[in-house]
């Protein structure tokens, strides 16, 4: 019989199995035959504070124009 256990990992691989030598963060993942490319990163602090505030106008309006029955249904 063989062993099946999975070769030792190097440090700096982040992903299991991944042996190109390459990190996970660094590596492109091709989608739509290669006409999309993507890799793993973070999402910039400017978007995140324009998620932030999009999200409490979003209350904001929920809660001052959404209140009570609809507009003319107040009885």
């Amino acid at each position: 019989m063989t062993s099946k256990t999975p070769p030792a990992e190097r440090e700096g691989d982040a992903a299991p199995g991944n042996n190109s030598g390459i990190a996970h963060e660094d590596a492109l993942e091709s989608y739509g035959d290669g006409s999309v490319s993507a890799r793993h990163g973070r999402v910039n602090g400017w978007l995140l504070a324009v998620y932030a505030v999009l999200f409490v106008w979003a209350m904001y309006y929920a809660y001052n124009y959404w209140g009570g029955l609809g507009p003319g249904l107040d009885y």
